[in-house]
């Protein structure tokens, strides 16, 4: 099997056998390292939140094998590290299925910001492409293959908020409230490997629990003062958020957020938000948009 890359795509995107996908974005509603384990990853505590917002994944199968990936993705990527076609490659191989496809990704999800894009398109393309190519590989396979791509990408697979643990595997569904946020990018592609190596980090924060969680107890995220400390432009993104609630570090990214009850307060706080801030509102989903259009196709 092969990928490719070109812009060819583009000019046929009205092909009806093209469909497209969600490829929501997470919150990381706390983030805490708990220990390490003997290899040398990092043992994690957090929630997962997805959005009812996120990146576009647009697939057409084809017939000679080849993954093609048309137009860009994250600026510096190449093509042969891009999740999505090496999502389809796994998949490919797993399944050992003969058909290729086309992959066109409509990124509105900022690159290192901690929200989870460049996982989220990958577990799209696996669950879409599964049921595309009609492989039904099932979920729990999905996720294994996930997992292989990188840490996040099992809880978009799966598609429901869960609390996470060990190294972001371990995934327990929870129910979470509705609610809206305002999301901001500072602009900064965090580098997740060095802020693990960073001195200043908290490795063995005491384990938090569900009921914890629940209780609105604060947990923090424990690359916040790393971010903070090192980077002005996360700094000013915080003094600018604080001015409307209490502003959180999402994952190990730069990004950040406040959490509002309604859609009507989010927007009202979001307009108070200086202009030069990259800033947006988004609903919190109750489950993945992507199972949801999953489920739909299904149907028709």
């Amino acid at each position: 099997m092969s990928f490719d890359s070109t812009d060819s795509a583009h000019d046929s995107i009205g092909d009806p056998a093209w469909s497209a996908w969600p490829a929501p974005a997470k919150l990381n509603l706390f983030l805490r390292i708990v220990g390490r384990r003997a290899d040398g990853y990092h043992l994690l505590q957090t929630v997962f939140r997805l959005l009812d917002w996120g990146d576009t994944i647009r697939l057409r199968p084809r017939a000679d094998g080849r993954i093609v990936r048309h137009g860009g993705s994250v600026a510096g990527v190449a093509e042969a590290d891009d999740l999505t076609v090496r999502a389809a490659l796994a998949l490919q191989k797993a399944s050992n299925f003969s058909q290729g496809a086309d992959i066109v990704i409509e990124k509105r999800i900022p690159a290192g910001g901690g929200f989870g894009g460049g996982s989220s398109d990958a577990a799209t393309v696996l669950v879409a492409l599964d049921a595309l190519w009609g492989t039904d590989l099932g979920v729990d396979t999905l996720a294994r293959l996930g997992l292989g791509l990188g840490a996040d990408v099992p809880v978009f697979v799966r598609g429901d908020n869960a609390w996470a643990e060990g190294v972001g595997e371990q995934l327990r569904p929870i129910d979470l409230p509705p609610a809206w946020y305002v999301l901001a990018d500072p602009g900064v592609h965090a580098p997740t490997a060095a802020l693990f190596q960073s001195a200043e980090l908290t490795r063995d924060a005491a384990p938090a629990t569900m009921s914890d969680f629940v209780s609105g107890r604060p947990l923090g995220n424990a690359f916040e003062p790393v971010l903070r400390q090192r980077e002005g432009a996360v700094e000013a993104a915080f003094a600018a958020l604080a001015r409307i609630g209490s502003p959180r570090l999402t994952g190990s990214g730069s990004g950040c957020f406040v959490e509002f009850a309604t859609r009507e307060s989010a927007e009202a706080a979001l307009a108070e938000l200086p202009p030069g801030l990259r800033a947006w509102a988004a609903a919190g989903a109750g489950r993945s948009p992507l199972h949801a259009a999953l489920e739909t196709s299904r149907r028709g």
